[in-house]
């Protein structure tokens, strides 16, 4: 059974942020999480450490997607944040977060 996927407010607008083909790899990537475990660890995907944003982090290139999965009632993941990796630091809705 596939999962559903829920934006946040906050994730929307941070789409904003980014050039029309990193929103469409963003898209493409989260659309992925529907079909496949999206809490299997893979090189793409991996537990975060305890944070503000999700206990989930999606790479899809220099972009990182946040992201929390909820298995009951429904099986939806809800999309937190979305923000691009600068060397060490990471940019969500154009300011500097320290995760």
């Amino acid at each position: 059974m596939k999962y559903g996927i829920e934006y946040s407010m906050e994730a929307v607008t941070q789409l904003r942020f980014l050039s029309p083909k990193q929103r469409a790899n963003v898209l493409n990537g989260v659309e992925q999480l529907r079909t496949y475990d999206p809490k299997s660890i893979t090189r793409n995907r991996k537990p975060m450490r305890p944070n503000p944003l999700a206990p989930w982090e999606l790479r899809i290139q220099n972009l990182r997607v946040y992201y929390d999965v909820e298995e009951r009632p429904k099986r939806l993941v809800h999309i937190r944040a979305i923000g691009i990796k600068k060397r060490e630091a990471i940019y969500i809705g154009g300011e500097e977060v320290k995760l």
